[in-house]
């Protein structure tokens, strides 16, 4: 299970270096569905651009990453302790 949440949180890491390198020389022109897709999968994205503050880049690579190791954490918590099917 380690190696899973592991996995998830290297998963956050890419998903946010992907949006930074892939926003960052575009962002005058991004249109309204990438945004959208990028604050979905970038929950700090999300808040920030709500509350109009500003993040380093490095900040946002360690909070996306994180976040998805909790979202994998709990996942796998949750496939592991399946109820047994009672017939």
């Amino acid at each position: 299970m380690r190696y899973r949440v592991g996995a998830w949180a290297s998963v956050g890491f890419l998903v946010a270096s992907f949006w930074a390198l892939y926003l960052f020389p575009t962002a005058q022109t991004v249109s309204e569905p990438t945004l959208t897709l990028a604050r979905l999968t970038c929950p700090l994205m999300f808040v920030a651009s709500y509350f109009h503050f500003g993040l380093h880049f490095y900040w946002v690579l360690l909070a996306n990453a994180a976040t998805y190791a909790l979202v994998g954490l709990i996942l796998e918590t949750l496939r592991f302790h399946k109820p047994a099917m009672q017939l």
